[in-house]
């Protein structure tokens, strides 16, 4: 494109027509959420008019993002500190809210240290990239699902420092750990839940392979933190393998209600990645009020596991649900993720666009890039709030809308 004749707002234009082209352009609900009343929020028409919905797909699973033990923690920081933190943590932003719940999120995860950062993408991003910095020559193992901002931070270096093996294939991660230069730094870098598909990877069997060929472990546990484990530590904690994985990421902004990222290690490699890592060192730090809220959640969490336990009995009455009126739940799923495969991007936005419109269910439609073309879906997220009348108006509506938008019922495939 000549963009001194044709302009460069052509090239924007033409990019948003290539989205709208194949049916996944994204468009915002404008949601407000009812305090003490998850998960009930009032929908914004783009006419000024407004209405009642019931959201499916948050993920803040557990409700905690309404905790009025959360909600008082916040507001009694900000009557003690004020609003922001006053800059980056190496200059002026670090304050004691954040010292203790990094002090929460090592006791939480049985480590001896915590780092925060502002998000989880970015505790991502800038600790995997850090520690090609630290570690020189290192290869990182990826799982061909990784997350975003995973596959961002280990794209740091360059081709021959990484890896992908297909996903949860153990058999072909040993294959390229076993093909890799002996003398060479490794590390596995892999999550728990993978939020898309549901799916949970095998932790013990990863851990005694890295071991095997002498590699690190890194674990992404953002969509499970708060949510296995009797302490809400994660899967690892589920599984026992916690001890023995060397550096576990997690977020604030799912599970915990409040927004925020961290990784937990030994403390020489949270120092090593505090003193290295640009997506730490050179940003503004959390708000004192989201700390002391995310501290407070982690505490509530750690103590009642009975919210756990009504998770998951929610997310496996809405799958059997779900399969009983022959809706196509994907089988892979074996977490509190409740994926409804559509395989085509137009129709997979129609559902969601009749939901809210029709029912008041408000369900975003996953398309690409977020998954492969052809996979389509929406992804449920039941929480404890969750109760029959609400899953008996979803099954209801997604019964006359799989008809309405000529959805096949098995295979989940558009006609």
């Amino acid at each position: 494109m000549d963009y001194a004749k044709a302009g460069y707002r052509d090239a924007f234009c033409n990019a948003l027509e290539a989205v709208r082209g194949e049916g996944r352009y994204r468009v915002f609900a404008d949601l407000k959420r009812h305090r003490g009343a998850f998960p009930h929020a009032t929908w914004t028409r783009e006419d000024g008019t407004t209405a009642d919905v019931v959201v499916w797909c948050s993920n803040d699973y557990l409700g905690q993002g309404q905790n009025p033990v959360v909600l008082d923690a916040m507001k009694t920081a900000i009557d003690e500190a004020g609003s922001g933190s006053g800059g980056t943590r190496n200059i002026s932003g670090t304050t004691h809210y954040h010292v203790e719940l990094e002090n929460e999120l090592a006791d939480l995860h049985g480590k001896e240290a915590a780092l925060l950062f502002t998000s989880g993408y970015v505790s991502n991003e800038a600790s995997l990239s850090t520690l090609y910095k630290i570690l020189p020559g290192l290869i990182i193992f990826s799982d061909a699902q990784n997350h975003n901002s995973m596959i961002s931070g280990i794209r740091a270096a360059g081709r021959e420092q990484r890896r992908v093996f297909r996903h949860n294939d153990l058999a072909h991660l040993e294959e390229l750990l076993a093909g890799a230069p002996a003398q060479a730094p490794k590390l596995v870098a892999f999550e728990s839940v993978y939020s898309m598909d549901g799916d949970i990877a095998d932790l013990r069997a990863t851990v005694d392979l890295a071991k095997k060929y002498g590699a690190m472990t890194y674990i992404d546990e953002v969509h499970a933190v708060g949510m296995y484990g009797p302490r809400g530590a994660g899967v690892a904690e589920r599984d026992g393998v916690m001890s023995e994985i060397d550096i576990i990421e997690g977020t604030l902004g799912k599970a915990f209600g409040v927004m925020g990222g961290y990784i937990a290690a030994d403390a020489v490699i949270v120092d090593a990645i505090r003193s290295y890592a640009d997506g730490f060192i050179f940003t503004t730090s959390l708000p004192p009020a989201l700390a002391a809220g995310a501290a407070a959640s982690i505490r509530y969490l750690k103590e009642h596991d009975e919210v756990r336990q009504a998770h998951q009995a929610r997310a496996a009455t809405l799958k059997a649900r779900m399969k009983a009126a022959g809706l196509p739940v994907m089988e892979t799923s074996v977490s509190h993720i409740v994926p409804l495969l559509v395989g085509d991007a137009v129709h997979c936005k129609m559902v969601s666009d009749y939901l809210l419109s029709d029912f008041g269910i408000y369900v975003q439609p996953i398309n690409y890039p977020t998954v492969a073309r052809g996979t389509e879906r929406l992804r449920f997220t039941p929480s404890p709030a969750h109760d029959d009348r609400m899953m008996d108006d979803l099954i209801r509506a997604l019964e006359a809308l799989w008809a309405h938008c000529n959805i096949a019922r098995v295979g989940g495939v558009a006609a």
